[in-house]
């Protein structure tokens, strides 16, 4: 086949047997958001440029897929936060707060390739707006482990780690940053590379005299010691006792514990989200091995609505993708067999008896009931064989003796035990 008819790289078709695994998946996704009482949203899948590029973080905006169309500025969404947070400004003053909006939507980003990172992915989205306490935090890593659970995945295989943007925030001011401030999202955004490019990398971007940190080489040495750090005490050392920052963490573990998700959780400092928008609890879910990339990630971010012109209002929530929990599930022999969701073929011998078919075909959708009807005249043995191929639970039968007596042979295709159904007249 011409490569101009294959597929963009990084993205998919979806054949049937994929799109009943992906259907598998977002209903597993919608069921967990309406147990915990969120509601569904969407948005377009393009939209204005500059939506992404304030605040979001210099990688991101690199991996737009974006275009010029009569004037304007445009690009595919390579997440949901910005949409959503559009969508909350938009009716800013009539919203009951605080809203539970989830999403299950199609993103762009044109990334490098690897393993769980393609250019195109579904992502399940939850948020909430207007609850500053992490209560928020903590019914969302609950939600997300709901979900792990209904898809087999038993305690110790997917662990969450969580950190703090804002005590991070508060130990560099106090110390590396404490003359350059303004720095702190773009020293985010290198040290997110940790897993990706290595501790060396990682502090040759930190000092890079022509990048937008600079740091000193000791100072650099001394975040990415911070990042190894699996205490929540030792990450404060040197801040006040009472640090926001680190009493918040200390409260989401204690409303982890009344979940019972305590162990399932741990402070890892390295966790920073690359987006620059975020602005506290921040949070990561992996494979026990870590063998493959993030499963998913989250945090808080407050001040998102404000970069974009509007009220300040809180927010947390966390993006899901489609692509890493199907990896981890096929390594772990988790991936289900799903069959076809047919309930039955209608098979007429000839033309003769297709009308008796049709009425057949008919009366059994009107009763909820999926049918396949055959289209083509051909042989018994192939029809049979099409029928189960097909995943279909019984098949009918219509040839002319059948329909002399007002009947169709129905035949169990698991048991191979037949039965007789009477046609209406």
């Amino acid at each position: 086949m011409s490569q101009k008819l294959q597929p963009p790289r990084g993205t998919r078709d979806f054949y049937p047997e994929d799109m009943r695994l992906r259907t598998w998946l977002f209903d597993h996704f919608r069921t967990v958001a309406n147990a915990y009482g969120f509601e569904e949203v969407d948005a377009p899948v393009v939209e204005h440029e500059d939506l992404f590029t304030r605040k979001a973080g210099e990688e991101i905006v690199d991996q737009l897929y974006h275009f010029e169309l009569h004037g304007r500025r445009l690009a595919l969404r390579p997440e949901m936060t910005p949409s959503i947070a559009r969508m909350v400004m938009g009716r800013a003053g009539s919203l009951r707060l605080p809203l539970r909006w989830f999403t299950v939507t199609q993103n762009w980003r044109y990334e490098r390739m690897t393993r769980g990172r393609r250019r195109e992915h579904y992502q399940w989205n939850m948020d909430v707006w207007g609850e500053p306490r992490v209560t928020a935090e903590a019914e969302l890593i609950a939600a997300l482990f709901s979900l792990l659970d209904r898809l087999g995945l038993a305690g110790g295989e997917v662990k969450v780690r969580v950190s703090s943007r804002s005590l991070l925030e508060a130990s560099l001011r106090s110390s590396v940053l404490a003359d350059r401030p303004e720095t702190f999202p773009a020293l985010c955004v290198a040290i997110d590379k940790l897993d990706k490019i290595g501790r060396d990398a990682v502090i040759d971007l930190l000092t890079d005299t022509g990048g937008q940190v600079r740091l000193p080489r000791p100072d650099a040495i001394r975040v990415v010691d911070w990042l190894s750090l699996a205490d929540i005490d030792a990450a404060g050392e040197g801040l006040p006792a009472d640090t926001g920052p680190r009493a918040e963490l200390r409260e989401l573990f204690d409303w982890l514990d009344a979940y019972g998700l305590a162990d399932r959780v741990e402070f890892d400092a390295s966790i920073v989200r690359g987006l620059a928008y975020y602005t506290g609890i921040v949070f990561e879910a992996f494979d026990a091995a870590r063998s493959l990339r993030a499963i998913c990630g989250g945090g808080r971010y407050d001040r998102l609505l404000e970069t974009l012109g509007g009220p300040a209002v809180p927010a947390v929530g966390f993006g899901f993708g489609d692509i890493v929990i199907l990896d981890l599930l096929e390594d772990l022999e988790r991936v289900p067999e799903l069959r076809r969701n047919l309930d039955a073929v209608v098979f007429a011998f000839g033309d003769a008896e297709r009308s008796q078919a049709i009425r057949l075909a008919a009366a059994l959708r009107s009763e909820g009931q999926a049918v396949e009807l055959a289209l083509a005249n051909a042989k018994l043995k192939r029809a049979l064989a099409d029928a189960d191929r097909a995943g279909a639970r019984r098949v009918y039968l219509l040839g002319p003796d059948e329909v002399a007596r007002g009947i169709a042979v129905v035949r169990d295709l698991e048991t191979g035990d037949q039965s007789e159904h009477r046609l209406s007249t």
